[in-house]
């Protein structure tokens, strides 16, 4: 499918997007290059993957869902602070 200048001014009103006019060359080019693309990926045979198909064997990892202490998560936050004070983080001051 090839861009132009009629479709691009579609694409612009449908967007709410401005493109400077020594820019739509550019851009004609980019969308028409990303949908030579996507036509690539529509020649792929996927009917016989499952909707769910993944490449993780076991599907996605999951990690052990434990409780923990309210303190110790602040205490983990505020040891990479520069500066840190009674469950605070220390700032310069932006307003005199």
């Amino acid at each position: 499918m090839q861009i132009d200048n009629t479709l691009l001014e579609k694409l612009e009103k449908l967007s709410h997007l401005r493109i400077a006019e020594e820019k739509k060359e550019e851009v004609m080019g980019q969308l028409t290059d990303i949908l030579g693309y996507i036509e690539n990926l529509n020649e792929l045979d996927t009917d016989a993957l499952s909707p769910t198909f993944s490449t993780l064997e076991g599907g996605t990892p999951m990690r052990e869902d434990k409780p923990r202490d309210e303190n110790e998560i602040a205490k983990e936050i505020l040891s990479h602070a520069p500066k840190a004070e009674d469950d605070f983080f220390i700032v310069p001051a932006i307003i005199e």
